[in-house]
């Protein structure tokens, strides 16, 4: 391995790292923000709530996030809709990753013992308060691995943003290898960066999930 290559290329590497933290922050957030929206609107309970709940997860779960990003990226000019490599990266990321969020946040909700919320009537609590206290930590409690590894899935599904030239890591690894010729250094450095990122993350979620469970033993 040629580590000069490293200082060489260190300005390139760092900002298509700092980029690909930047986008998958954005668009992971957009994501379960999505996901929520999409849970509130399927619980209207109203036929068409529920068809449209159900089409939108057929869709996006059912169809590889490579395939959505080059229809809205070269597409999207036929119906109008102009978008930069960075827009359309941060919207495929965010469409794909609500479908998965919508159906943790159900089952998190739908994982609720009734008797916990029926209780919690009886004593008094108003709805607000019901949410508040009973649903929301216990929802976060249920949902917080599987959201842990949908948030490290979709930082390495990111990669796939290179692909419509998204200035992120892997854009930045493959500019190098293609300039030097060296696929070692490149994509070593890069699985590296992933791993790192995803360590981190996973790191933070199991401190969220213990501070979660000390909160639920107190109440």
């Amino acid at each position: 391995m040629d580590l000069s290559l490293y200082i060489t290329y260190w300005p390139l590497l760092f900002k298509g790292l700092l980029f690909t933290i930047y986008i998958c922050s954005i668009g992971i957030f957009l994501a379960m923000l999505g996901g929520l929206i999409l849970y509130r609107i399927n619980r209207i309970n109203l036929l068409i709530t529920r068809l449209v709940y159900s089409i939108y997860l057929t869709v996006f779960r059912g169809t590889p996030l490579l395939v959505q990003v080059y229809l809205v990226y070269y597409g999207g000019p036929f119906v109008g809709l102009e978008l930069t490599a960075e827009q359309v990266g941060i919207l495929g990321l965010s469409l794909y990753g609500a479908a998965y969020f919508a159906e943790i946040f159900r089952s998190g909700f739908e994982s609720i013992p009734k008797g916990h919320i029926e209780a919690a009537y009886d004593l008094g609590y108003s709805r607000q308060q019901i949410l508040r206290y009973i649903q929301l930590p216990e929802m976060l409690g249920l949902i917080l691995p599987p959201s842990i590894n949908l948030t490290i899935i979709l930082i390495k599904e990111s990669a796939i943003l290179s692909i419509i030239t998204v200035s992120e890591l892997t854009t930045a690894a493959v500019t190098m290898g293609t300039e030097t010729f060296s696929m070692v250094e490149p994509y070593v450095f890069l699985a590296v960066s992933y791993w790192c990122i995803t360590f981190i993350v996973a790191k933070i979620g199991s401190w969220c999930e213990n501070r979660s469970l000390i909160h639920l033993q107190r109440s």
